[in-house]
């Protein structure tokens, strides 16, 4: 694509070259514009009708948008392409989604106009973080963006309460390929919203439900009767409603689980731990760390497959206690 000629505002110099004569789709697009932080795009924009219109066509390309990138101005990832969109290990965090109970971040919101120009014309999203827009965030804002991005495979709606029922409707139909979806600390998603989403996302496979205390065990039952035999990764921390019948539909039906989070939950006991023992060959992390009704015994069995246990067991935590109580770390003759 050629770029549109202006006026250059003053005399250039014989054999310059501005930026703006370099090639935008060969040169500027994809190796420059990629790390411009998304903030600075902003500006950019507005320093001539040239510049706003290379802009708009690197946002028209754009595969991922981190709202965090505008609001706090952080250093960009290289735009990530159709071929190597999930570089990440599947049980890492980040921006785009954050499985456990942590909350969404604070700072500096970015506008709603600023977005509503991001996301005009970008019709080729396929990871979506908008958790700095929870304060103001509604279905209003965000149906429109999913309509026109049907390939979005990663989803990060974090504390987004101004949401509803609607718009996770709108993205469980209109975007059949979705792999990941953090709903961490949205009160709003109730059994029915989960129904719709374990009904029309077959390709799910990473689930943050942190927080979402409107849901209960019956709700956890259908996801994994539905959709559990492509969940790697869940999230149901911090919610008092689920218990061992959850967790065990879970793991019964949920054979490639990797990544299971419980803390805070309750109404987990041993029983359930057992299940997850007994069915999940390839969980590699579980979070107990305040299931009170969980024994050491239910989780010995996992401890010596080498899964990743949040919760020390009983006599390293004796250890530490008598090392912090007498400022050393007593011998421990473990064969008496």
């Amino acid at each position: 694509m050629e770029p549109p000629m202006e006026q250059s505002g003053g005399e250039q110099e014989p054999g310059a070259i501005r930026l703006l004569d370099l090639p935008w789709e060969d040169v500027l697009l994809p190796h420059v514009l990629t790390w411009v932080p998304l903030r600075q795009l902003l500006r950019l924009q507005r320093v001539s009708r040239a510049f706003r219109a290379l802009v708009q066509l690197h946002l028209e390309g754009l595969r991922r948008f981190d709202a965090a990138q505008v609001s706090r101005g952080r250093q960009p990832r290289p735009r990530v392409s159709p071929t190597s969109a999930w570089p990440r290990p599947r049980h890492a965090s980040s921006p785009a989604l954050s499985l456990g109970a942590s909350r969404p971040q604070v700072g500096p919101q970015i506008p709603r106009a600023a977005l509503a120009r991001l996301l005009r014309d970008a019709e080729g999203l396929q990871e979506l973080a908008l958790a700095p827009c929870h304060e103001w965030l509604s279905d209003e804002d965000l149906v429109p963006v999913l309509a026109r991005n049907p390939q979005l495979r990663s989803v990060a709606l974090a504390g987004c309460g101004q949401l509803s029922r609607r718009a996770l409707g709108a993205l469980a139909e209109g975007c059949p390929r979705l792999q990941r979806l953090s709903l961490a600390h949205c009160d709003w998603v109730d059994g029915l919203a989960l129904r719709g989403l374990a009904d029309r996302c077959p390709a799910l496979e990473e689930l943050d439900l942190t927080a979402c205390r409107q849901l209960k065990d019956e709700a956890i039952v259908y996801l994994a009767q539905r959709r559990g035999a492509g969940l790697r990764s869940l999230s149901l921390a911090v919610n008092a409603n689920v218990g061992d019948t959850a967790v065990q539909e879970l793991a019964r039906n949920c054979p490639q689980l990797e990544h299971l989070d419980l803390t805070g939950c309750l109404r987990v006991g041993s029983d359930g731990v057992r299940t997850l023992a007994e069915y999940c060959p390839a969980l590699r992390s579980l979070r107990v760390r305040h299931c009170h009704h969980v024994a050491e015994p239910s989780l010995s069995r996992l401890r010596k497959r080498g899964v990743d246990i949040d919760v020390e067991p009983p006599l390293h935590q004796a250890l530490v206690l008598l090392q912090d109580m007498a400022g050393f770390a007593p011998f421990v003759n473990l064969q008496v």
